[in-house]
C-alpha cells in the first residue's frame, strides 16, 4: 500500500480528551474516531490491526472445536424475560421498542439468544458436547464510558457457549477454553494470568478472568513469579485429563487482583510475589443451568430421560484488545505492534521522492516485497525525512525499511527493528531475504 493513497490522519499534539496511552495513541496514529460518547469508527489502520486479532481469535476457537455463527445485534426482550435477566441487568443494557410496539434489547451479551437457538434444533445427549460462537458487536450503555475502545459502549466480542450432557462433560468444556486462551494470547504477542473470578451478572460456579500485564493496566496484580515461566500449550488435541492437567498447573500458582489480594494473609513469600498492573481481556465462565433450565433446553439422555444441559460462555473483547496491545506495547516515540496483529509488517521509507534513482530503487524494492506477499507500507509522500521516521515510529511497524540517496549508491537498504531500535546495513537482495522470512 503506498502512504500516498492510504487514508491515515496522524495527530503531531496528544488530543486533550485521551486520558491513557492506548485513547492517545490510537487517536494519533489515525487508527480510530469518536463518533458519540463511547462509540467509535475504525478507520483504515485501526480496523486492519482488528480484523487480525479476529483471525486470531477466530483461528483458536475453531482448533478449539467451536463452531461458528451470527447472532443478530437486537435480541427479541421476552427471550430476557424468560432467563428473569430483563429486568435484573440494569440501565446498561439499551431497551428499544419497534414500530410495532415489541420490546427489543441492544445486546450485551447472547446467553439467551444461543439458548434458543439450541433448544429449537438439538434434541439429543448424541449432538453433545455442543460450542457455538460468534463474533459480534455488542452494547453496554456505560454511565461514564471512557479510555476510548478501553471502555466504551460499543464494542466487538467473541462469545462461545457450550452444552454438555452433566458437570463432568461442562467442566471439560470449561478447561478447554481455558486452554484455548492461553494460546490466544500467546499469539497475539502477550503474556495473560488466569485470575480466579467472581461471577457476577452472568450467573455460575466457576470462572476466570485473563489479565494483560501492562505498566498502564487499570487494576494491580499479584502473583508468583514462577507463574510467567510456563509454557504456553502448543497441541491441538488434549484429552479431558490433559486439559485438566494444565489448568491445574496455571491455577496452582497465586494470582489474585488488588481488590482479592490479602497481604496480611498471602502464603507466597515477599521474594517470590509479583506485583504488576493489569487489563482485563477475557473472561470464561461455567454457570451449569441457569439458562437452560429457566428456558427448557434439555435433551433426551441415554435412558431416553430429559436432562436439562450444562452450560458455559466464554468472552474475549476482541477491541478491548487493540487497546490492551498497545497499553502493553509502546514507548515514548509511538506503538510497537507484535508482528501477529500488525496492520502492515514493513514499512518502507524513500528518503528523497522524487529523485530518480530513489524513486527507482524503492519502487522495485516495494514491488519485490508486494510480490513476496510481505504486507508493506510504502511512504512514497514528499515529506522530510525526520516527519517520516516519526510517523513510522508512531504507527508501530515492525519492521523499517529505508532508501535514500547514499544508500542507493551503495547497493543498501537500512533495516530498523521497532521493537528494540536496532538498525542493520544490508545489500538490497540481503534487506529482501531477511524481510520476507519475518514478513
Amino acid at each position: 500500500m503506498r502512504l500516498s493513497r492510504f487514508f491515515l490522519p496522524t495527530l503531531k499534539e496528544d488530543p486533550k480528551e485521551a486520558q491513557i496511552v492506548s485513547h492517545r495513541l490510537m487517536l494519533r496514529a489515525g487508527m480510530i474516531q469518536q463518533s458519540s460518547a463511547g462509540i467509535y469508527s475504525w478507520l483504515p489502520m485501526g480496523f486492519r490491526v482488528l480484523k487480525n486479532i479476529e483471525r486470531i481469535v477466530r483461528e483458536e476457537q475453531d482448533r478449539a472445536g467451536a463452531l461458528e455463527i451470527l447472532m443478530p445485534t437486537l435480541q427479541p426482550a421476552d427471550l430476557w424475560r424468560e432467563s428473569g435477566r430483563y429486568d435484573d441487568y440494569g440501565k446498561e443494557m439499551l431497551r428499544i421498542t419497534d414500530r410495532h410496539e415489541r420490546d427489543m434489547l441492544y445486546g450485551p451479551t447472547n446467553e439467551e439468544q444461543v439458548t434458543d437457538i439450541f433448544r429449537s434444533h438439538v434434541k439429543s445427549y448424541k449432538n453433545l458436547p455442543l460450542n457455538l460462537y460468534h463474533i459480534q458487536w455488542k452494547f453496554r450503555d456505560e454511565v461514564r464510558p471512557r479510555f476510548g475502545i478501553m471502555r466504551g459502549r460499543e464494542f466487538l466480542m467473541k462469545d462461545a457457549y457450550s452444552f454438555d450432557l452433566d458437570y463432568e462433560g461442562a467442566k471439560t468444556a470449561y478447561n478447554n477454553m481455558f486452554v484455548a486462551y492461553l494460546k490466544t494470547f500467546a499469539r497475539l504477542g502477550l503474556k495473560a494470568i488466569p485470575l480466579r473470578a467472581e461471577t457476577g451478572p452472568i450467573g455460575g460456579d466457576l470462572s476466570h478472568e485473563f489479565i494483560v500485564l501492562a505498566d498502564t493496566g487499570e487494576s494491580e496484580v499479584f502473583y508468583h513469579k514462577d507463574l510467567l515461566t510456563l509454557e504456553t500449550p502448543e497441541q491441538e488435541n488434549y484429552s479431558a485429563t490433559e486439559l485438566q492437567e494444565i489448568v491445574d498447573q496455571w491455577t496452582s500458582y497465586y494470582a489474585a487482583a488488588d481488590d482479592m489480594h490479602d497481604p496480611e494473609n498471602c502464603d507466597v513469600s515477599a521474594g517470590d510475589l509479583v506485583s504488576r498492573r493489569g487489563i482485563e481481556v477475557g473472561h470464561i465462565f461455567h454457570f451449569g443451568d441457569k439458562y437452560s433450565k429457566a428456558m427448557g433446553a434439555a435433551v433426551a439422555g441415554p435412558d431416553g430421560k430429559d436432562v436439562t444441559v450444562s452450560m458455559g460462555s466464554y468472552g474475549i473483547g476482541v477491541s478491548r484488545l487493540v487497546g490492551g496491545i498497545i497499553e502493553a506495547s509502546h514507548d515514548d516515540d509511538g506503538i510497537i505492534w507484535p508482528e501477529s496483529v500488525a496492520p502492515f509488517k514493513v514499512g518502507l521509507i524513500n528518503l528523497k521522492s522524487g529523485d530518480d534513482a530513489c524513486d527507482a530503487a524503492c519502487e522495485d524494492f516495494y514491488g519485490k516485497l508486494k510480490t513476496a506477499t510481505v504486507e508493506v507500507l510504502y511512504d512514497d509522500t514528499a515529506g522530510r525525512a525526520g516527519e517520516k521516521f516519526a510517523k513510522m515510529d508512531l504507527i508501530g511497524l515492525p519492521w523499517q525499511a529505508t532508501i535514500g540517496p547514499r544508500g542507493v549508491k551503495a547497493g543498501m537498504v537500512e533495516v530498523k527493528n521497532r521493537s528494540t531500535g536496532e538498525k542493520q546495513e544490508l545489500s538490497v537482495d540481503a534487506a529482501l531475504e531477511f524481510l520476507v522470512g519475518r514478513g
